[in-house]
């Protein structure tokens, strides 16, 4: 998993709230066990017309928008079902932070496990991080996740809280795989203690 130290990108700002997991992945695209793929279906029914078209006013069909990687988004996102697959889609398409004053339990979880921040901020400070992501590609967020701080283009700067666990795991790039395997000598040697006292095992 790639570490997030600092992330300095376009904000989309995507206002409507309750954006749940199959808005941000639609079920059929749920087949596939591949986290590479998906971001081509981010947001697939709203993104694309029935003949597979772009839908024009879309915010990531916008020029300003299409390398976007922050989403400004309204209240509860990622709601519905329990989907993987969802911070996979997003993290395809390039999206390494969102933003919004509460998010689905497991949605949350599950974004830091996939590389993924999610911020939880006011909702005075997610309107004025959503007016500044609307001024488009030249008015870009940085988000310092060491120190805990998101600055708009205009330089006013937001602090926000994390679990420190889940810090120290986005900004040394950990998901599950990675936490067991800093535990590998002590593991190598329990293996090679079991094999002496139990080498019928």
């Amino acid at each position: 998993m790639d570490k997030f130290t600092t992330l300095t990108g376009i904000a989309a700002p995507m206002p409507l709230v309750n954006i749940d997991t199959d808005m941000i992945i639609p079920k059929q695209f749920l087949k596939t066990i591949h986290r590479s793929g998906l971001g081509k279906n981010l947001f697939d029914e709203m993104r694309y017309k029935d003949d597979g078209s772009e839908v024009e006013d879309f915010i990531l069909n916008q020029p300003a928008y299409r390398a976007s990687q922050i989403i400004v988004a309204g209240d509860n996102f990622g709601c519905g079902s329990s989907r993987e697959h969802a911070p996979w889609a997003l993290l395809d398409y390039g999206i390494r932070c969102v933003i919004s004053t509460s998010f689905a339990d497991i949605f949350y979880n599950n974004c830091f496990k996939n590389g993924i921040l999610p911020i939880v901020m006011p909702q005075d400070v997610v309107d004025a991080l959503m007016e500044d992501a609307r001024k488009g590609a030249n008015a870009r967020i940085t988000v310092d996740l060491e120190n805990q701080t998101v600055t708009t283009s205009d330089g006013q700067s937001f602090g926000f809280e994390i679990d420190p666990f889940k810090k120290h795991c986005l900004l040394n790039g950990l998901d599950d795989i990675g936490l067991t395997m800093e535990k590998s000598a002590s593991i190598d040697t329990f293996e090679a203690q079991m094999a002496q006292s139990r080498p019928w095992v």
